[in-house]
C-alpha cells in the first residue's frame, strides 16, 4: 500500500480548466489501474488514450527464478478505433496476473474495488490483419469524479468523429446462407446499441420484400438515415441496391447491340474485328452516351453538362453496409478483406468509407411495334452468362441443401459442358487509360487507384476527352461462359477472385470470355480459379478485356444471366459501369 501511495503522489491528475480549450486540444493525465495489467499512467489527447506502466521497484516484475516478466498488452487506443465508452460504476479491477506470479502470490492483492470506465475498440488479428476482433480496456480509479471526467472527455472526442452513422435502416434476411441471418443480427446488434446508433430493423418475410420497401420509401423518409445495412448475402444486397437505384439513379442507357454491332461477321470461334463508332455531339436525342461518358467516368452527363445521378444528400453522405450471412459474400470479402460479421459491423459503426463501382445492365426486348424496350438492373459484383447462369438455375432445384447446393449444381453443370453461341462487342481501352499502364496492381486499403476523385470524366480512347470516336471490338462464337466482373469477386472457393487485380472503384469492367474448349481444359481453368496465386487467364480459350461497356446478343439455345446471384433472362443485353456510384461502410481490403 505504501508503494501505491507514493506512485499516486508522483503523478497527479492533470487537466486544463481553461474554458477556451475544446475537446481537440484538452489533455488529461491520471494514474489508473488497467484491468488485467496493473497501475498505468494514462494520457488523453486529441488522438486517443496512451498509457505506460508505472515504474515498479526492480524486485517487482521478476519471477521466482529472476526472470523478468512484462505484460504483453496494448499501450494505446486511438479515438478513430474506439466506438464507445461506458462508466461502469463501482466494481472489481484485476491486477496483472504476471504481478501475482512475480511475487509468488505473497502479500499481493489480486483484485481491487474501485470506480471504473471501459473503452470499447478493436484489434487486428496478428495472422490475418483484415480480421477485426472486439476488445475493451477497463480503467479503475478510487475517485468517481475522475472517472466521470474522463468519460465525458472521451465522449466529446468520439463526437468529433463526424463520419460515423447515427441512424441506420437495417434489412435482415432470415433465410440467407444456412438460415443464419437473424442469428447474425442478434450477435452484432449489441455493438450498434453500445455505439448509440439508432437502428430500424426490417426482417424480410418473402423474396422481393426489401426491394419493395426500398422502391416505395420516399426520399424524405430515407434521408432520415445515414445509410442502409443488409444482413445477408450478395443476392440480398443486390435486391436492396436495385430497389434503391431503379427509382433514384438517372443516367443515359448504354448502347443497344443494334447500335453497335452493325457489321455482318463470318462464324468462327476466334473471330474478332474492330468497329469504330462516330458519335455525333449535335444529336441531342441520341440514345448513345458520348465517348467521354464511359471510361472511368462516374455519373453520365447530358448535352448541357447537367449531372445525372442522385440527390446530393445520397451522393455525399449516404452509405450501404453489408453484414455477411450469405453463401459466398464476395462483396464483403473484396471491400473489407475478411468474411466476418464482427469485422463488418465494426467498420460500419466506425464510419469507414470506400466507393464502389456499379454496373448498369439493360435487357433490350423488341415490342410488337419493332421498338426496343429497355429493362434495367444493377450489379455490384458480377454479371455472368452460360456456366454462371446455369449453376444458379440448377441450384434453385436444391435450395433445401443450403450453400452446398452450389457445389452440387456446379458439378452437374460442369459435366453437362454446355456452350452457347453469342456475339459480344466491347469498348476497347488502351493500357494508359486504365490507371495502371498495363501493370498488375492489386486493390488494397487506401488504394491509390480507387482514391482518385470519382467525378472526373475520362475518355475511352485517352485522357483527351475531346475525341469523338469510341473504338469497339467484337467477338463472336460459342462460349462456355461470359462474365463481367465489377470487382475481383474474391470468395472462399476462389481466394484471388475471378480477376485478382480488379478494383473497387476504378471505373472498369473485366470482361471474361471462355470459348468452347475440351472438358479437361475447362477443368484446368476452374482449378486455377480455386488456387491461391493461380493463373486462370493463361489459356488460349480465355479472353480477358478491361472495358467500360459491352453489348451481348445470343443465338439459338440460350442460357440466363446471373447478376450478383439473381437470375436475369436476356437475348439482347448491354452494360456500362458507373465509377464510385455508391459508397460502402468499409475500409477496403488490406494489402
Amino acid at each position: 500500500m505504501e508503494r501505491e501511495q507514493s506512485c499516486s503522489a508522483a503523478v497527479k491528475d492533470e487537466f486544463h480548466p481553461n474554458p477556451h480549450i475544446d475537446a481537440q486540444t484538452l489533455i488529461l493525465k491520471s494514474i489508473f489501474f488497467l484491468d488485467g495489467v496493473g497501475e498505468v499512467i494514462v494520457t488523453c489527447n486529441s488522438d486517443g488514450l496512451f498509457w505506460e506502466l508505472v515504474d515498479f521497484p526492480e524486485s517487482v516484475g521478476s519471477g521466482c527464478m529472476g526472470i523478468k516478466l512484462v505484460p504483453d498488452v496494448a499501450a494505446e487506443v486511438k479515438f478513430s478505433d474506439a466506438y464507445a465508452v461506458e462508466f461502469d460504476d463501482f466494481g472489481v479491477i484485476h491486477k496483472s496476473k504476471l504481478a501475482a506470479v512475480a511475487s509468488c502470490m505473497i502479500c499481493n492483492e489480486y483484485e481491487k474495488q474501485m470506480y471504473r470506465f471501459t473503452v470499447h475498440s478493436f484489434q487486428r488479428s496478428k495472422s490475418q490483419p483484415a480480421h477485426w476482433a472486439l476488445t475493451m480496456f477497463t480503467f479503475g480509479h478510487e475517485d468517481q469524479q475522475t472517472c466521470q471526467m474522463w468519460v465525458n472527455q472521451i465522449n466529446a472526442s468520439l463526437d468529433l468523429e463526424v463520419e460515423r452513422p447515427k441512424n441506420l435502416l437495417v434489412f435482415v434476411n432470415p433465410k440467407s446462407g444456412k438460415g443464419i441471418g437473424s442469428r447474425t443480427w442478434e450477435a452484432v446488434a449489441p455493438i450498434f446499441l453500445r455505439a448509440e446508433i439508432n437502428t430500424k430493423v426490417i426482417v424480410t418475410e418473402r423474396a422481393g420484400h426489401a426491394f419493395d420497401v426500398m422502391a416505395s420509401i420516399a426520399n424524405e423518409d430515407l434521408k432520415m438515415y445515414d445509410g442502409i445495412v443488409a444482413v445477408g448475402g450478395d443476392g440480398f444486397f443486390n435486391e436492396i441496391l436495385n430497389g434503391f437505384l431503379l427509382s433514384r439513379h438517372l443516367a443515359h442507357y448504354p448502347p443497344a447491340p443494334s447500335d453497335i454491332v452493325d457489321v455482318v461477321q463470318a462464324e468462327g470461334n476466334y473471330s474478332s474485328e474492330a468497329i469504330t463508332e462516330d458519335v455525333d455531339r449535335s444529336e441531342d436525342q441520341s440514345p448513345l452516351l458520348l465517348s467521354a461518358k464511359y471510361g472511368g467516368s462516374g455519373l453520365s452527363t447530358s448535352q448541357n453538362s447537367t449531372v445525372y445521378g442522385f440527390d446530393s444528400a445520397f451522393d455525399r453522405w449516404f452509405r450501404f453496409g453489408i453484414i455477411p450471412a450469405g453463401s459466398t459474400d464476395a462483396i464483403v470479402m473484396c471491400s473489407t478483406g475478411y468474411r466476418d460479421p464482427i469485422t463488418s459491423t465494426l467498420q460500419i459503426v466506425l464510419g469507414k468509407r470506400v466507393h464502389l463501382d456499379i454496373a448498369q445492365v439493360v435487357r433490350w426486348k423488341e415490342t410488337p411495334t419493332s421498338k426496343l424496350e429497355p429493362l434495367v438492373r444493377y450489379a455490384a459484383s458480377f454479371a455472368g452468362y452460360g456456366f454462371y447462369g446455369d449453376v444458379i438455375t440448377e441450384s434453385e432445384k436444391f435450395r433445401w441443401m443450403g450453400p452446398r447446393r452450389y457445389d452440387y449444381a456446379g458439378t452437374r453443370v460442369f459435366l453437362r459442358h454446355s456452350s452457347y453461341e453469342a456475339e459480344v462487342a466491347y469498348v476497347d481501352i488502351k493500357s494508359e487509360d486504365t490507371n495502371t499502364n498495363g501493370k498488375r496492381v492489386l486493390c488494397c486499403h487506401n488504394c491509390s487507384i480507387c482514391s482518385t476523385k470519382v467525378y472526373l470524366q475520362h475518355s475511352n480512347t485517352g485522357s483527351d476527352s475531346s475525341q469523338d470516336e469510341t473504338r469497339w471490338l467484337k467477338s463472336k462464337g460459342r462460349f462456355l461462359s461470359i462474365g463481367a466482373a465489377v470487382i475481383s469477386c474474391r470468395n472462399e472457393k476462389a481466394p484471388d477472385g475471378l480477376v485478382a487485380d480488379a478494383h473497387l472503384s476504378d471505373g472498369f469492367l473485366h470482361l471474361i470470355l471462355i470459348r468452347d474448349c475440351h472438358h479437361a481444359l475447362y477443368l484446368w481453368h476452374l482449378t486455377q480459379l480455386a488456387k491461391k496465386g493461380g493463373n486462370p487467364m493463361d489459356f488460349k480459350f480465355v479472353e480477358h478485356h478491361k472495358t467500360t461497356a459491352f453489348t451481348f446478343t445470343s443465338f439459338g439455345n440460350q442460357s440466363v444471366w446471373n447478376l450478383d446471384g439473381e437470375l436475369f433472362e436476356a437475348h439482347q443485353l448491354s452494360a456500362q459501369v458507373f465509377r464510385g456510384l455508391i459508397s460502402l461502410f468499409a475500409s477496403g481490403p488490406d494489402a
